[in-house]
């Protein structure tokens, strides 16, 4: 039988930890969490009194991506349909939850657990090398669970932020990089764009970027590039008490704008409306986004995202940002399905509903890095 599991249950999942895995078990305190405070669900098969296997499932706050984070079989019980009956079942809940893929991550010499994944039509997408604390690598596998869609997704390598000021300049380098795939993606190319398109104060530490710094930074490198903003106004403000760094903020995206008319880039003071945005995607363009962080991550911050692709009833994101505190990895960053109302209401930021999305198209010919 396969229930959900209860606090009751993590002496057994324990002593299932133990039996199978040699490192990388999970902490009584990482159950308790899991099955009190997590967007999560443990779900247990058991026999009599004897508890044969569970499964955790990790469910992403905002996007329709579910992951399975463990799932453990006890040895003795194995080629009797257990794994397969839990990962159904996992399968179950995430299609319950309107998740569109389900993700994992899986060591390399797991021959038993990588056969029946792929026997379940799970697909190889990438790998994460020294994954493991005893250093070994690991594939990353996902899974349609809506195989009616198909997405177009453009080819938009991954690079995650290395400090939390610098969402926009890693999304504007991952859109840079699909359209000029020599670009060499380094932290030295990410600091050198955000020290060019930091426009705004935050309420606290460094200066975030605003979206005529980032389309700035593109022109600089021969990028073609619109902007769309929905307001002619100072962006990004709403957190700024001082009359002076308001003041800074505003001359700083004065001098933007003037320079973004002098280089003959379009500024659209008007939303670009999601199939004005897929029409623009499927003609080569790239768009990044911002959005209010608060539905993805319980926090109001202003953030960037870029988009690798649409289907019917999603839209797919590279996030640069990557949730550690909350036990995601880089798989739960890469083309993140986001349902189309979902990313409407997320794609603006702060009391005036700033708009702000940037396309970026194939760089003019012999342009600099």
């Amino acid at each position: 039988m396969i229930r959900t599991a209860t606090l009751d249950d993590i002496p057994r999942l324990l002593r299932l930890e133990e039996t199978c895995f040699d490192s990388d078990r999970l902490s009584r305190r990482q159950f308790r969490y899991m099955l009190t405070k997590a967007n999560a669900v443990v779900f247990v098969y058991e026999a009599g009194e004897a508890l044969l296997g569970y499964v955790l499932i990790l469910f992403s706050r905002g996007t329709s991506m579910a992951r399975l984070y463990s799932i453990a079989v006890d040895p003795a019980t194995r080629g009797r349909g257990v794994g397969r009956a839990l990962v159904e079942a996992a399968e179950a809940e995430s299609r319950e939850r309107d998740c569109a893929y389900l993700r994992l991550e899986i060591r390399k010499d797991n021959t038993a657990s990588l056969g029946l994944f792929r026997a379940m039509g799970y697909k190889q997408f990438g790998e994460f090398p020294d994954y493991y604390e005893d250093h070994m690598d690991a594939w990353r596998l996902e899974k349609s669970l809506a195989p009616h869609l198909a997405p177009e997704l453009a080819r938009v390598p991954y690079y995650e932020q290395t400090l939390d000021f610098t969402c926009g300049p890693a999304a504007l380098m991952m859109a840079m990089k699909s359209l000029r795939p020599a670009l060499p993606l380094d932290r030295k190319l990410e600091l050198r764009l955000w020290r060019e398109a930091t426009t705004i104060y935050m309420t606290s530490g460094h200066g975030g970027c605003g979206p005529f710094g980032l389309a700035l930074a593109a022109a600089h490198r021969g990028f073609v590039v619109e902007v769309y903003v929905s307001d002619e106004g100072v962006h990004l403000i709403d957190s700024v008490r001082s009359e002076e760094k308001k003041e800074v903020i505003r001359l700083v995206q004065e001098d933007m704008r003037e320079e973004l008319a002098q280089r003959g880039v379009p500024v659209h003071y008007a939303t670009l409306s999601l199939e004005e945005m897929e029409q623009r995607f499927n003609a080569g363009g790239i768009p990044v986004v911002l959005i209010s962080s608060y539905q993805i991550y319980e926090e109001k911050f202003p953030h960037w995202v870029v988009v690798t692709g649409f289907d019917e009833h999603f839209v797919y994101v590279n996030d640069p940002y990557v949730d550690y505190e909350n036990d995601e990895t880089l798989v739960d960053s890469i083309n993140m399905p986001i349902h189309k109302r979902n990313f409407q209401r997320m794609a603006r930021y702060g009391r005036a509903g700033l708009r702000a999305v940037l396309m970026l198209y194939r760089p003019a010919e012999n342009a600099r890095n």
